[in-house]
């Protein structure tokens, strides 16, 4: 080996071209190119260092933070590689268990794919941190510093001496006994204790009874290079599914073995055995014969989940056996890959449309759905554990054989693409249709109604009229072995709640499990989600690292806190979208600054965890959509910020916050990008309703230009006027004239919209409280209630009277008398009622109230309106959506506020 190169361990890999391996001198882990790499395994180098003189052996030790906000994946990688160099730094003191082989206890280890696990006492850890619990970790480094080697958390530790001859491969994974009498007593004979050992004196020497000293790959607890995460949605649903799994007391067992030691392993044997069968039943092995010459066979892992339903109750266990799909190879055993799925802002049209045209929503379950589709390539797959092998053949060669894989299994690549493959060629065969641009939709129409069959993955979304819906749920089981799990109430990560009057859609068990997870589920609650940032540029709390400022180390997760977020923005909290992508622009360097940022945003979740988007019966079924732009969004690059909206049945179903590619040179200009960008997306959305509404005989939008809302005039002006090369746009890229040629063409018309009125300003900027709820309230969101079975009270009929009366208003001006007199009795009866009742109705008196306000009343009407108000939100729900009364005296004075939509007669 030459002296450019290094020797290390080889411990994973990235990519099938980039490999990880551990120094063993310093026990840091470094990346390499696969083909720059030579693999001798007859070697296992020492870890700690070479071999010092006897005398100068030195007790090791390590450090282990007891903070309790450390990123559980730096954490985890950092302790494993202690672990190793510790165990590694005991044996080295023992050279005599090394070289006498009679006092080598062998330990048959099962060939997994994953090494096993690295155990320490628990008396030794708690001791060890107990005295290094002082130290204080360094975070960070000097601005302007440049590093030679590739950043690492350093270890504080000892070197410590190690023997002077490499350890045999052989021995080296062998499973250690360390005694303090291993001289005397051979522990050949001695079973390994189970529990927690007795803690030492500080005075004994501490050496554990009990330790495996091997080499493990941990998936979860890698580092996180920050500047080579890219934080997209991708990013934010691992994220997601990692939270959701570490919330959970009791992980999911690895292995048969683990599952063999809980207290639960018949439950488990059952799901084991029902998988086997499902295997066998459905012919997915086929003979198991002589491994061919030159043909790698795959290899394959237990997986082990426990099903849950929308409140986190377990409900199945289920254990799925994998093919490790990583060690395929591309253009020989595998060519396509891609499988399309439904996205969120389709599923969320879906829900519209169920509750505008009053149809049915079930949700379907296909059990083992993978094992339908059929391979296009010959693979082969080693034999699993538990598989029994024929009495022919010789079970101490089980190495040489395989199984021929006849269809496709869970883990492979192209696995999805088969099993979509799969049931397209059977929905197509039954008469359903399908469109590219939505190819997760099959639609069938008949004389007695539609049937829609929205796929994601195994789970498929039935909906349309219940006639139809039965007969589409009979074609699928005659086809495949189905479960009808009845209307859908959990799917794509998202809680769907069926209400009398429309439909919610939530993620407040994830949101409490992200609380709980950042240790902020008891933090005190807030009203927004930022502060309003300052003018003054040097007094902008989000302003980037600045020179001699600290960034943030590994051990504050602020990564895995943005993609938590941005999966809470992207589904069902468009209230947070711009939050989260501003402080998601800092993740390759946060401060403090940024940190407190997400905390703030935590804090507001604290305080609207049930907050819910509200698909009411009776809305407007047409898409409607707003557009916004915030200039110089980010002063410090000169970027500005697009932010837009759509909405369908009067809720929101598309979003986005993102900050513009390009320097704009003015407001205007920049508002021509926002609108160019929500004209994209327009066009994508108008092309999918289309397409569902046609093929199912509903109502076309064809025909009807969809309204697209802005607030600079300017803006409009130029638009409808398109590229026009002179001094004030000629700078401007006539790509951005897009929504111009939609203009003529009639599929969007563009209109004026105060910036009071704008939904999509919630999108571009940091609000005051009281512009801020009022948004949110627009785009329908809301907290729960629910008034299903529930007597009407008092309360609840002088709620409807207030309602049809601000129904009407527009027709025919009320009563000013008869306003007075209700809002009288409706304060006495919120003094009257009690809470419980109050908080049915809260919402449907909120809205009255506040439409009787900005519709113009008499000064009387809107004080007494006002009074009401501030009593509901005092008795009711203390997070309101509305502001406090304080908030709302500027509708009390006359002509000094603007109200819009003002009605003649009522001043």
């Amino acid at each position: 080996m030459g002296p450019q190169r290094r020797l290390g361990i080889y411990v994973g890999f990235d990519s099938p071209s980039i490999i990880r391996y551990l120094e063993p001198l310093t026990g840091d882990i470094f990346k390499a190119r696969f083909d720059d790499c030579h693999f001798n395994e007859t070697i296992f180098p020492p870890l700690g260092g070479e071999k010092s003189l006897p005398e100068a052996r030195r007790e090791i030790t390590w450090n282990v933070s007891t903070l309790s906000h450390l990123d559980p994946r730096t954490n985890q990688s950092e302790l494993e590689v202690q672990r190793i160099i510790h165990l590694q730094g005991i044996a080295n003191q023992l050279p005599d268990v090394f070289t006498d082989s009679k006092k080598i206890v062998k330990s048959h280890i099962p060939a997994a794919n994953n090494p096993a696990r690295i155990e320490v006492p628990e008396g030794q850890l708690i001791n060890i941190a107990a005295n290094e619990s002082k130290t204080r970790l360094k975070r960070g480094r000097p601005v302007g510093a440049k590093d030679k080697i590739p950043r690492k958390r350093k270890i504080q530790e000892k070197q410590v001496a190690a023997p002077e001859e490499a350890i045999p491969m052989k021995q080296a994974t062998n499973i250690i006994n360390l005694s303090k009498n291993c001289a005397h007593k051979s522990p050949e004979n001695e079973p390994p204790e189970e529990g927690t050992p007795e803690e030492l004196s500080p005075e004994e020497e501490q050496v554990p009874e009990n330790d495996e000293i091997s080499i493990h790959y941990v998936s979860t607890g890698e580092i996180w290079d920050r500047n080579k995460i890219v934080v997209d949605n991708i990013f934010s649903f691992k994220v997601a599914l990692d939270i959701t799994r570490s919330n959970d007391h009791e992980i999911e067992p690895q292995t048969v073995e683990q599952c063999r030691r809980r207290n639960d392993w018949p439950k488990w044997k059952e799901a084991i055995q029902a998988e086997l069968n499902s295997l066998l039943k459905r012919e997915v092995f086929g003979p198991i014969v002589q491994t061919p010459e030159g043909v790698m066979p795959v290899g394959y892992k237990w997986v082990f989940v426990r099903k849950r339903n929308e409140k986190n109750e377990i409900i199945r266990y289920k254990a799925r056996l994998v093919a490790q799909g990583f060690s395929q190879r591309p253009g020989i055993d595998y060519e396509e890959t891609y499988s399309p799925v439904m996205d969120a802002i389709t599923f969320r049209f879906l829900i519209s449309l169920v509750v505008t045209e009053n149809l049915d929503m079930r949700l379907m379950d296909v059990v083992t759905a993978y094992l339908y589709g059929s391979l296009d390539n010959d693979i082969y797959m080693k034999i699993p554990e538990g598989y029994k092998m024929p009495e022919a053949y010789n079970s101490k060669s089980r190495n040489m054989y395989s199984i021929k894989l006849q269809r496709s299994l869970y883990g492979l690549k192209q696995s999805g693409r088969m099993w979509y493959n799969r049931l397209s060629e059977y929905l197509l065969k039954e008469g359903f249709e399908n469109n590219p641009i939505c190819p997760c939709v099959f639609i069938k129409k008949s004389e007695s109604g539609f049937a829609i069959v929205a796929v994601y993955v195994d789970d498929l979304n039935l909906v349309g009229t219940p006639e139809e819906l039965t007969k589409t749920a009979d074609y699928l089981k005659n086809e495949f072995e189905m479960k009808d799990l009845g209307k859908t109430k959990f799917c794509l990560g998202l809680q769907i709640e069926h209400l009398p009057d429309g439909i919610l859609i939530h993620q407040s068990t994830y949101t409490e499990k992200v609380l709980k997870h950042f240790h902020m589920d008891k933090a005190h609650p807030l009203s927004t989600p930022m502060v309003v940032r300052s003018l003054d540029v040097k007094k902008d709390p989000f302003r980037p690292q600045e020179v001699g400022e600290e960034t943030l180390g590994p051990e504050v997760p602020y990564l895995s806190a943005i993609g938590a977020l941005m999966y809470l923005a992207n589904c069902t909290r468009p209230d947070i979208a711009f939050s989260v992508n501003l402080l998601a622009r800092y993740s390759s360097a946060p401060t403090l600054r940024h940190w407190n940022g997400v905390k703030h945003v935590l804090r507001y979740l604290r305080g609207t965890t049930d907050m819910r988007l509200f698909y009411p019966n009776k809305s407007n079924p047409q898409l409607v959509g707003y557009a916004d732009a915030g200039y110089l969004s980010d002063p410090h690059k000169g970027r500005s910020q697009t932010g837009y909206l759509f909405t369908c049945g009067d809720t929101a179903i598309s979003w986005r916050s993102v900050k513009q590619t390009i320097s704009a040179t003015s407001s205007n200009h920049s508002e021509i990008i926002a609108i160019h960008e929500a004209s994209r997306e327009c066009v994508w959305l108008r092309s999918v309703i289309q397409h569902i509404r046609e093929k199912c005989g509903l109502s076309s939008i064809k025909d009807n230009p969809t309204i697209l809302y802005e607030d600079n005039a300017a803006c409009i002006t130029q638009i409808r006027g398109g590229y026009i090369k002179g001094d004030r746009i000629k700078h401007i890229s006539p790509k951005f004239f897009y929504t111009h040629e939609l203009q003529k063409s009639g599929d969007i018309n563009v209109k004026q919209i105060r910036s009071s009125e704008n939904l999509a300003d919630i999108f571009t900027k940091s609000l005051p409280t009281t512009t801020f709820k009022k948004i949110v309230h627009n785009i329908e969101m809301a907290k729960k209630y629910v008034r299903e079975n529930v007597p009407l009270s008092r309360f609840g009929v002088l709620v409807a009277q207030l309602e049809s009366i601000v129904a009407s208003a527009a027709q025919q001006p009320p009563d000013a008398l008869l306003c007075f007199d209700l809002l009288s009795d409706l304060i006495s009866a919120i003094d009257e009622e009690p809470k419980e009742s109050i908080m049915l109705w809260q919402r449907k008196c909120e809205d009255a109230l506040y439409s009787l306000l900005i519709l113009g009343a008499r000064r009387p009407v809107r004080h007494l309106a006002s009074v009401a108000m501030a009593m509901i939100i005092s008795k009711g729900d203390p997070i309101s959506i509305y502001s406090r009364a304080s908030s709302l005296q500027g509708f009390l004075s006359d002509g000094k506020k603007s109200e819009p939509q003002r009605v003649a007669g009522w001043s």
